[in-house]
C-alpha cells in the first residue's frame, strides 16, 4: 500500500517571490510575499468547519507562515514534520524550473546535489504514514514537490502545478484517490 487509506487535507504554501518569478526554491528558506499572505487568509475560512483535527507543517518558513495564518481560523495544534520539507534541487535552486524540471520528475535528469524524484517519493511516503496515523482528518501544509510525490503515491497524474494556498481534500474512495476543493 502506497498511502494509508485515510482522508486528509493538503495546502501548498502561499506564493513567494520565487514562485511569482517561476524560480525553483527547493530548500532555500523563502518567506511568503504579500500575495502569499493574502492567499493564506482566504484559505483559512475555507478550511474552518471541515473537521480538521491538527495541522502538520513542513519546517520551512513559507509553510510555517501559511500554517500560522490559516490557524488563526482553526485554532488547532500545529506540529512540524521535517520530512515534508521541499525537494532539495541542488544546483538548480534559485533558477528557472524550465526546461529541466519535467525530466527530473520523470527520473531522466537529476541536478548536481539534488534529490531524485524517487527519493522524494519514498521520503514523502514514510512521512505520510506517520502523519496519517494521527486522529484525523489532518491538514498538511507543504510544497508543490511534496504534492507531486503524493499524487504519484495516490496513483494520480503528477503533471501540473499545485496552486498556492488552495485547500485540497484528498479522499480514498472505492475507485481510488480523489482530490477536490471545498
Amino acid at each position: 500500500m502506497q498511502l494509508p487509506a485515510v482522508p486528509f487535507w493538503f495546502l501548498r504554501h502561499g506564493e513567494t517571490d520565487y514562485n511569482a518569478a517561476g524560480l525553483s526554491q527547493g530548500v532555500l528558506d523563502i518567506s511568503l510575499n504579500a500575495t502569499g499572505r493574502a492567499q493564506a487568509e482566504v484559505a483559512g475560512p475555507l478550511l474552518a468547519g471541515q473537521g480538521i483535527r491538527a495541522i502538520i507543517s513542513s519546517p520551512m518558513i513559507r509553510t510555517r507562515e501559511t500554517a500560522a495564518i490559516v490557524n488563526e481560523f482553526l485554532n488547532l495544534p500545529v506540529s512540524i514534520e521535517a520530512d515534508l520539507r521541499e525537494v532539495i534541487f541542488g544546483g538548480m535552486e534559485g533558477k528557472p524550473l524550465q526546461p529541466w524540471f519535467p525530466e527530473w520528475m520523470e527520473g531522466r535528469y537529476t541536478p548536481e546535489g539534488a534529490e531524485t524524484f524517487a527519493e522524494v517519493t519514498i521520503r514523502t511516503r514514510i512521512a505520510m504514514r506517520r502523519v496519517l496515523a494521527q486522529p484525523g482528518p489532518v491538514l498538511i501544509v507543504a510544497h508543490g514537490g511534496i504534492f507531486r510525490a503524493l499524487r504519484d503515491l495516490m496513483g494520480l497524474s503528477k503533471e501540473g502545478l499545485t496552486p498556492n494556498a488552495v485547500p485540497l481534500f484528498c479522499d480514498p474512495t472505492e475507485n481510488g484517490w480523489e482530490v477536490r476543493m471545498p
